[in-house]
């Protein structure tokens, strides 16, 4: 499992986790779109919005290597912002391949980008 140096590994001043400390020894945890409720609490949004923001920080609008990066985390931003960059995709292995659709993000957080 690659482990992204230099990636935050929470939310600063929070619990809110970004990355996972070694892998899994019972299978991987699977990423999956979850659906985002408008009645989500603002704690849980503010997580998603630095969470997206650390992955333009550190990869731009590049593919990246799933590795360390928390699948549930992942999960809540999964088919809209962050899209698989490979076919055929493994949403349970540690090499997939993602990356930012920059167009979605700009439209779904436009506070990153100002």
């Amino acid at each position: 499992m690659l482990k992204h140096r230099g990636f935050p590994g929470r939310l600063r001043g929070t619990d809110y986790q970004f990355t996972i400390r070694r892998a899994a020894t019972k299978g991987i945890t699977e990423i999956k779109a979850r659906e985002r409720y408008r009645d989500r609490r603002k704690p849980d949004l503010e997580a998603d919005e630095g969470f997206l923001a650390a992955l333009i920080e550190a990869f731009g609008d590049e593919p990246f290597e799933r590795g360390n990066l928390d699948a549930g985390r992942l999960s809540w931003l999964f088919g809209r912002e962050v899209v698989p960059a490979e076919e055929p995709f493994d949403p349970a292995s540690y090499e997939a391949l993602l990356r930012v659709d920059m167009d979605v993000a700009r439209r779904n957080f436009p506070d990153i980008f100002i």
